[in-house]
């Protein structure tokens, strides 16, 4: 199984969330979600958590495209511009390799190219295999 197959099934709750990642490659990771109405909070626009868990899956693909077990230790998100029902979001992540300490940007931005928030997170690189059966092509 591919690394993008795998996380795209068994990330559970970005799957649940409308998430999906359309690319993966060493130290890079793409993802997509099309705001619908649960996505919506009180103010009428796209809930945090939601554009959170779409920056969430593509860091965590960039930092595993190695194929060893890479977990956030920290993440910070700036809200820039609002996104509404029917938008599409795009989060790229690209990571500043580290052997155990890696960081990334992860930049979302609309379906008009108009940057709507920014996350940096950092994560620890565990010395074990992200996938079982190790057969983590891109």
């Amino acid at each position: 199984m591919k690394l993008i197959d795998y996380l795209n099934v068994n990330d559970r709750f970005a799957a649940a969330s409308g998430v999906q990642l359309v690319e993966i490659a060493p130290g890079y990771a793409r993802a997509v979600m099309t705001v619908v109405e649960s996505h919506v909070n009180g103010a009428h626009v796209c809930q945090g958590g939601a554009i959170f868990t779409l920056a969430d899956l593509a860091f965590a693909a960039a930092v595993n495209s190695g194929g060893l077990q890479t977990m956030g230790t920290s993440n910070s998100i700036t809200f820039l511009r609002s996104a509404v029902v029917g938008d599409v979001l795009t989060a790229e992540a690209r990571e500043e390799p580290h052997h155990k300490l890696p960081f990334c940007e992860i930049r979302v931005t609309n379906q008009r190219g108009e940057l709507v928030s920014v996350m940096t997170g950092s994560a620890y690189r565990r010395k074990v295999p992200l996938m079982p059966d190790k057969s983590q092509g891109e």
